[in-house]
């Protein structure tokens, strides 16, 4: 499998992954998106490319980051910590679970820095 495949194929199953984590129907991230509901099936089933622009549409409504979505960096990661990290940040305010997204994406860019 390609370069190409591998990342469409990551992409597709991270998608649904995130999807189901937050709740999401196919039909509300397909609004997000501005495409037709099938078109989300489509792409986590890894038969459709996504655009850079859907890419930062998915990466806004998961509150995630395009790394994550395509799948950079997730093995390196302790499975139980990001739970545990999960388990607390779910029980805060949609507002405040930004705030969080946001912090860590600031300790990463510092982090890379250095």
């Amino acid at each position: 499998m390609g370069d190409e495949a591998t990342h469409q194929t990551v992409l597709g199953k991270r998608t649904k992954e995130e999807r189901v984590h937050r709740g999401l129907s196919q039909e509300a991230v397909a609004r997000c998106l501005g495409v037709p509901r099938p078109t989300v099936s489509l792409i986590e089933s890894e038969a459709r490319r996504v655009s850079a622009e859907e890419l930062n549409r998915l990466e806004e409504l998961c509150q995630t980051t395009m790394e994550s979505l395509n799948g950079h960096g997730i093995e390196a990661v302790d499975p139980e910590s990001v739970r545990l990290v999960a388990r607390v940040t779910a029980e805060l305010s949609p507002t405040d679970r930004y705030e969080v997204l946001r912090f860590a994406r600031f300790l990463r860019s510092r982090n890379s820095n250095d």
